[in-house]
């Protein structure tokens, strides 16, 4: 069994403009409480920032804390969910690829440094003034969102185009990023990451995607290397850990059928597989986890 993947016509009523989705997040959580409860992913892009609240924000098995000012950003795929320990207020919003891209031809979401890689952290914490000046920009998108207003799409893609480079703009002062070397380098590490997010079940080795790519392995190696200073097999061994993690504790899948799942010869294989990259075997993690 997979991760529950969460599709945005979910979540839209029928006045919305297609494939975007903006409310409250306190509403947000009260109307889909029974969508969100649990561990799931989604299929759209998504970013919420937190006026008020106190909890949790698990990502792939990383744990981030939710306070004021609090920025997170997910992309398409991601598992994730939410721990309250206070009400939470604030705004979220989330759209398609296509919602953005369809508008904005020369500048593609992965420009972003928190959607270009999944090195980069999908989180990030704004100073009190940008708080209080971006949650207008919210509220102004969040009324525009609601309301039929004459060229109501157009205004709201440029108030979400602003809002993403204020971001970026915060984003790039606040964290150590991954930085690219070169344009092309970036595209190239963009599609290596697509590539394996379709493909890592049943292709393990670099030579694959070097192929997909029409590079050589040894100039894909030495992108991954300049780019994020990982090999291409950390990068994919990486994503079959992660899917790992994902199927030993969100499902109630025995450990050889997760095996199974991940393409693995057997369950012995695959246990001294993970025990390797993570220094517990598959068993541990599940108790480990839920202790």
């Amino acid at each position: 069994m997979k991760i529950p993947i969460l599709h945005i016509d979910q979540f839209l009523k029928s006045k919305t403009l297609h494939s975007l989705y903006v409310n409250s997040f306190a509403d947000h959580i009260q109307i889909n409480k029974t969508l969100i409860s649990k561990p799931h992913s989604h299929n759209f892009y998504l970013c919420v920032m937190f006026l008020k609240g106190s909890g949790i924000h698990e990502i792939d098995f990383d744990s981030y804390t939710i306070a004021p000012g609090k920025v997170f950003f997910l992309k398409p795929g991601q598992t994730h969910f939410w721990k309250f320990t206070s009400e939470p207020e604030g705004y979220i919003f989330f759209h398609s690829q296509e919602f953005y891209e369809l508008k904005f031809l020369d500048h593609g979401l992965s420009s972003f440094p928190f959607y270009y890689s999944n090195q980069n952290p999908p989180l990030l914490q704004l100073p009190a003034e940008k708080m209080k000046s971006l949650s207008a920009i919210f509220e102004e998108l969040y009324t525009e969102y609601r309301e039929e207003n004459l060229l109501r799409e157009v205004k709201i893609s440029g108030l979400i185009h602003y809002i993403y480079i204020e971001f970026t703009r915060a984003y790039t002062a606040d964290n150590s990023i991954e930085h690219v070397s070169s344009s092309n380098y970036s595209k190239i590490l963009e599609d290596l990451e697509k590539l394996i997010n379709s493909h890592f079940y049943t292709e393990k080795l670099p030579k694959f995607y070097a192929n997909k790519l029409n590079i050589t392995t040894k100039h894909l190696n030495r992108v991954v290397r300049d780019t994020i200073n990982k090999t291409t097999s950390e990068l994919i061994s990486e994503r079959i850990v992660l899917e790992a993690k994902r199927l030993i504790v969100h499902t109630n899948d025995n450990l050889a059928e997760i095996a199974h799942t991940l393409e693995f010869s057997d369950y012995a294989y695959f246990s001294k597989y993970f025990k390797v990259k993570t220094g517990t075997t598959p068993n541990e993690f599940r108790k480990l986890y839920f202790h």
